[in-house]
């Protein structure tokens, strides 16, 4: 599997629907480091001025944000993360649970900071415990793993899906 060198790359191969879905998790629980981008990418797209877009409903934010083709590394990059945290957690959970590493509802605790990235055979197993997950879901998150992290995350890239 080649992975996308940023998140910018792998944010434009997702499809309409799983930006959408992205977005929508996003405007959730907006990072504070994230929002003025986010906001400032919309009053771009829309063409609209910066209390407009303050002011729009959540779902009307979304809807501009997917359809983004470029939010710039540092938006793109919380949207992937959004999108995993929100629609696809289940899939981390199922990943970290196989792998053996410590989380609390997919996300990595502080112990796990230390460990070594996962041995091949180790990787094996986990990915297959993914079986259940469709094939681009589990790419998407691998790549947005190896973004976060390529030193720890490089061995993703030779995941047998």
């Amino acid at each position: 599997m080649t992975f996308e060198t940023n998140a910018v790359r792998l944010w434009k191969r997702l499809s309409p629907e799983d930006r959408l879905v992205a977005a929508a998790a996003f405007w959730k629980e907006p990072p504070t480091e994230a929002l003025g981008l986010a906001l400032g990418a919309i009053v771009k797209a829309r063409r609209i001025r910066p209390q407009v877009a303050r002011a729009l409903p959540d779902d009307e934010r979304a809807r501009a944000i997917a359809g983004v083709h470029d939010p710039g590394e540092s938006l793109a990059a919380a949207l992937l993360v959004a999108l995993h945290l929100g629609a696809r957690r289940a899939l981390l959970s199922a990943f970290l649970d196989a792998l053996g590493l410590p989380h609390e509802n997919g996300i990595l605790r502080e112990e796990a900071d230390g460990a070594p990235p996962p041995s091949k055979d180790s990787l094996e197993r986990a990915t297959k415990a993914l079986g259940s997950f469709p094939k681009a879901e589990v790419e998407t998150y691998f790549n947005t793993l190896y973004l976060q992290d390529p030193d720890r995350w490089a061995v993703l890239e030779t995941a047998p899906l």
